[in-house]
């Protein structure tokens, strides 16, 4: 707010000059909200039937809208009481609600005031539109967004505004998005025949093809092995447990309205999880634990389940099913887990960089920390919270860290370290997490013997190293624009030959690829030589292999990769040892 107050305002402003024009196009239309967002602004309004605007009405409202900053207008703040905002908004259903929820909280009431129109709103605005610069915005998209966010609530309809300092700004973003059009997931997962959905399996339900299947399950086996190399102890545990379990783990009370409904079965409550750390508090729980064994790491690829609402649902990003690289370390004390919290941070950074991604270029650290004042979201132990906060904050800069901090942003039971990764659109997302946890070590009782013979009470860590499966595999298909490397490629190699003769030789060359722990695939089919090369770079295969007389004679393959200079000929077994050696080390394309 403080850094970009400038174009915040700018940005605020904007949206009302929208509304002047909407309520141009249609009077009667009913305002919502117009709050600036990241990129611009948006305004909510209902509309009259037969006047939801269109791509030709956007441009005359953005025609108005540079007239209205070409007059240069004033907006004015003032002062309204709770009657007063009920009189002059009397025909408006939607600012009369946000006027009642206000009121209710004692909160002041304002207006703005630009030419005629006048807006419920707390600002902040520029002083005049001519402050706007005329060539750094454009209205963007019309879309439906329910009110309030509520699918329960009236669908209204939104309009979307792009609005920078400057035309340049303006240009290099319509840029930005024209490239991430390219890359985005949901695109690329539909091109490369990696995942879909369906209505009838519902919403936020992927289904994953093979191919979609084999990239996961590299990850899949990328994250066990790696884990158990460092110490983890993979478990499994189950889908659906007894409420009373989250009941005591205190996560039903405050995440009860995006877990799913119980469900009875004799008698009892079960619900599909929404987390795994209380069952693996019970694994823990199983038998008595004694300082030799910690810090104990529990880790487990687990499937979970959460209801989010449809209009948050976005892709792989934000689903109601999703896999989770997850684990609990159990630590005997304070010391030990700021140890294990740089070690997770180790491992996190170690992963990142298999894929490429890079410390302050494709992700950041941030330190979220908890609200002492909301006594009903977070647990009341001041004395707690600064010592764990403080722990972790010294965790980051011992290792020379950089990192923002973030009041409210902690869970219930404890800070955390929130990795943040920034998608091809510029949109942050949140994707591993490391958190302090000093209130289940209570409610479960994870206790253990000490050196001492005194029972005492340990302290839990909760990690991920890639996050959900199901986010990451959508932020790496947008790193990579689907050119996967070679180790997570759906198919390793296409090998193509030139006519049927060539085929039994092909498919020998494959079962020595698949020998190898590669996947190549013989392209077998009736379509034309040039027609199956094209299949395969559209694929976007890391390697392709033609086989006719000439590779037959000579017993001889070469490598076309995707991009660079051709590899070869080679004898079968060097080109097949060559492939193998670039998966086995997991290296980048090119590198």
């Amino acid at each position: 707010m403080e850094t970009n107050d400038k174009l915040i305002r700018a940005r605020h402003s904007l949206a009302h000059l929208l509304a002047i024009e909407v309520l141009k196009h249609d009077p009667a239309a009913k305002l919502a909200i117009g709050p600036w967002i990241d990129d611009g602004f948006y305004y909510d309004f209902e509309f009259s039937p037969g006047k939801t605007p269109t791509p030709e009405d956007l441009e005359k409202f953005e025609a108005g809208m540079r007239a209205s900053i070409a007059a240069n207008p004033t907006f004015t703040l003032a002062d309204i009481s709770a009657d007063e905002a009920r009189a002059r908004f009397a025909s408006q259903p939607y600012k009369l609600e946000l006027i009642e929820e206000l009121a209710a909280k004692g909160e002041k009431l304002t207006t703005y005031q630009t030419g005629d129109f006048v807006d419920l709103c707390a600002g902040p605005h520029v002083a005049a539109a001519g402050e706007i610069a005329q060539d750094a915005f454009k209205l963007d998209r019309v879309a439906g967004a329910y009110w309030r966010g509520d699918e329960k609530k009236p669908m209204l309809t939104r309009i979307y505004g792009l609005a920078f300092a400057t035309k340049a700004e303006l240009d290099a973003y319509l840029a930005q998005r024209e490239e991430a059009a390219k890359r985005d997931h949901r695109k690329l997962g539909k091109d490369l025949d990696l995942f879909v959905f369906s209505d009838i399996v519902g919403k936020g339900l992927p289904l994953w093809t093979e191919r979609g299947t084999t990239v996961r399950r590299e990850l899949e086996r990328f994250v066990v092995d790696t884990e158990i190399a460092r110490g983890y102890r993979h478990v499994m545990t189950p889908d659906i447990a007894k409420l009373d379990l989250y009941k005591k783990s205190g996560h039903y009370p405050y995440y009860k309205d995006s877990m799913y409904a119980p469900i009875e079965i004799d008698g009892d409550e079960f619900m599909l999880r929404p987390m795994t750390c209380p069952h693996h508090f019970e694994l823990y729980l199983s038998k008595p634990r004694s300082y030799r064994e910690l810090p104990m790491r529990l880790a487990e690829l687990a499937k979970l389940y959460r209801y989010e609402q449809s209009g948050e649902l976005s892709g792989l990003v934000r689903v109601r099913c999703f896999c989770l690289a997850d684990a609990h370390i159990v630590c005997a004390d304070a010391p030990q887990a700021g140890t294990e919290v740089a070690a997770a941070l180790d491992l996190i950074e170690h992963m990142a960089g298999v894929f490429g991604l890079k410390a302050g270029e494709n992700y950041s650290y941030r330190l979220s920390l908890g609200d002492r004042e909301n006594g009903e979201k977070y647990f009341k132990d001041d004395v707690a919270w600064d010592a764990a906060e403080a722990e972790l904050r010294q965790v980051l800069v011992a290792r020379g860290a950089t990192f923002v901090e973030a009041e409210a942003e902690a869970a219930f039971y404890g800070p955390k370290i929130d990795v943040q990764m920034r998608d091809v659109r510029g949109k942050e997302n949140t994707a591993f997490t490391v958190q302090y946890d000093f209130v289940m070590p209570k409610r479960f009782g994870l206790n253990y013997v000490a050196a001492d013979g005194a029972e005492r009470e340990a302290v839990v860590i909760h990690r991920s190293s890639i996050g959900a499966i199901e986010r990451v595999m959508a932020f790496l298909i947008e790193h990579y624009a689907g050119v996967f490397p070679l180790w997570l490629a759906p198919v390793s190699v296409a090998i193509v030959p030139v006519k049927d003769a060539h085929l039994d030789f092909a498919r020998k060359l494959a079962m020595d690829f698949r020998a190898a722990g590669l996947r190549p695939e013989v392209d077998d089919g009736n379509e034309s030589f040039g027609k199956k090369i094209r299949n395969a770079k559209t694929m976007k295969t890391p390697y392709v292999i033609v086989i006719g007389d000439k590779e037959i004679e000579a017993g001889q393959v070469s490598l076309e990769p995707r991009a660079g200079e051709k590899v070869g000929p080679l004898p079968v077994a060097e080109a097949v040892a060559l492939l193998s050696s670039e998966a086995k080390e997991r290296r980048l394309p090119n590198a």
